[in-house]
């Protein structure tokens, strides 16, 4: 791979933070096919960004820490970790037995999960994605849309009037997303209405699934949508920390490990 000159090496690093100011994360090697230099190089510039203070290193990448209430809009982030989110989704589908209610949350993982369930006519799916509910608008799970205040960003619809429906029902099994998990932070997102709606999500049910590859993890957001205790199976990818999983597996977490 042919390195970038050093005299635009100022440039480059200027290109990164744009990047990761963008998409909150991004792995070294989609930084490296983007700047056209070799992941050595990408990860030399991460560190010097991160002894700057403009971003943090993760497993496999980083993640913009301009501000904790950046979030690429939906459609930008569907291509992030896309072979992952395919393998936790595959994942999650084997979970879902014959007469199962379930809860489908926002974000582009469990929007992968609802493209496998459109021909599941034994199912009841509730979900406040405005994505997961097209993509199960046609023959398949029995469908129920919550109520909500529309946020545009993460295509959801949420906040209090989403207490309404949830507030009612009962699930066997509720497929969570989440901009970032942290062992003391736990689970968190940008938007407090979203947090609102997530918590009540995951109270109504009897399991709660987190889907999160593994550039979500160590990842901490604005607002607080849940504790680590709150989930009860992580499904991420074979690249999440060692270290990590092995913290929630001793507070009793199921963790599966996508290949």
């Amino acid at each position: 791979m042919v390195e970038t000159p050093k005299a635009l090496a100022a440039e480059r690093l200027t290109q990164m933070c744009a990047i990761l100011r963008t998409s909150h994360v991004a792995r070294v090697e989609e930084l490296s096919e983007r700047l056209e230099v070799s992941p050595a190089t990408v990860r030399r510039d991460l560190s010097e960004l991160e002894e700057r203070g403009l971003v943090r290193r993760v497993h496999g990448g980083a993640v913009s820490i301009e501000s904790r209430l950046d979030e690429p809009l939906f459609d930008d982030k569907t291509s992030l970790a896309a072979s992952e989110k395919r393998g936790i989704a595959g994942m999650a589908a084997t979970m879902i037995n014959a007469a199962d209610t379930i809860y489908l949350d926002g974000g582009s993982t469990v929007l992968e999960l609802a493209s496998l369930l459109k021909e599941r006519t034994d199912i009841t799916v509730v979900t406040n994605s405005l994505r997961a509910g097209i993509e199960l608008s046609g023959i398949g799970p029995h469908l129920i849309m919550t109520g909500g205040t529309l946020r545009r960003r993460s295509q959801t619809v949420v906040g209090g009037l989403s207490q309404s429906v949830l507030g009612e029902i009962h699930v066997d099994k509720a497929f969570m997303g989440t901009i970032g998990i942290a062992l003391n932070e736990g689970l968190t997102t940008t938007n407090t209405d979203e947090a609102f709606t997530k918590k009540l999500a995951m109270s109504r049910a009897s399991q709660v699934v987190l889907l999160a590859d593994s550039s979500k993890i160590g990842v901490v957001s604005f607002a607080h949508a849940g504790d680590i205790g709150d989930i009860d199976t992580l499904i991420t990818d074979a690249n999440a920390p060692a270290e990590f999983v092995s913290k929630l597996e001793e507070e009793g977490i199921d963790v599966v490990r996508a290949m």
